[in-house]
């Protein structure tokens, strides 16, 4: 009898991660919520092990802090830890684009078409959010910063959740992605000096936090 070997810890761990994460962006898990460890390895039938791996992986995303006698619990989203990842995306999505140069194969304006069509057919806040997630980082996929890619999916991870947060207290209506389409249309006809500057256009112009409540409505 043949017995299937069974599955390895990082692999477990990442499947818990990814779900920790959803849940964390998509508001389900409250900032300061606690994530022990004894209820995740019970929840998704795993060991210690990977339940600790994934923990810390959802910690390196900046997505939950470790707090003396506290433990680990979901991280704080105030309006000055709002104000900084959307600045800091800004920055680094554009200073990313700016590397990517003329870098756009077949492939990348697919994934970047792909992105664009899965935001039109989104039906809640969460789908149009993991569709702009997918846009976003297709535009700059071919950078060959790696460092920097990693750091700029960290902030859309924490932008998102400020988004769906924002969203489902102000109720939200099905969007229009025509600036999508446009920096996907001018990558397309390879005019990349306009497709920066509509790229930039479309990230300035998403709105700061006020002093209580964060920020209104944003659309990249």
């Amino acid at each position: 009898m043949i017995r299937s070997d069974p599955p390895r810890s990082p692999a477990v761990a990442e499947r818990i991660a990814e779900a920790l994460i959803e849940r964390i962006v998509a508001g389900e898990l409250a900032p300061g919520a606690p994530l022990r460890q004894d209820h995740v390895a019970a929840e998704f039938g795993a060991s210690h092990v990977p339940a600790r791996e994934a923990l810390h992986f959802v910690r390196a995303q900046g997505l939950a802090v470790s707090e003396p006698r506290r433990g680990i619990r979901v991280a704080p989203m105030d309006a000055i830890h709002q104000q900084e990842v959307i600045e800091m995306r800004a920055a680094l999505e554009l200073l990313a684009f700016r590397h990517v140069g003329k870098s756009y194969g077949a492939r990348h304006l697919a994934a970047i078409e792909q992105a664009v069509e899965a935001g039109e057919r989104a039906g809640s806040i969460v789908e149009w959010e993991r569709a702009n997630r997918a846009f976003h980082a297709a535009l700059v996929a071919p950078c060959p910063m790696k460092w920097l890619l990693s750091l700029l999916g960290q902030l859309r991870l924490a932008h998102s959740r400020i988004v769906i947060a924002m969203e489902r207290s102000a109720g939200w209506q099905p969007r229009s992605n025509l600036e999508h389409r446009q920096i996907h249309a001018a990558l397309k006809s390879r005019d990349h000096p306009r497709a920066a500057h509509l790229l930039t256009r479309h990230l300035h112009g998403i709105e700061r936090p006020g002093p209580e409540i964060g920020p209104d409505p944003l659309r990249p």
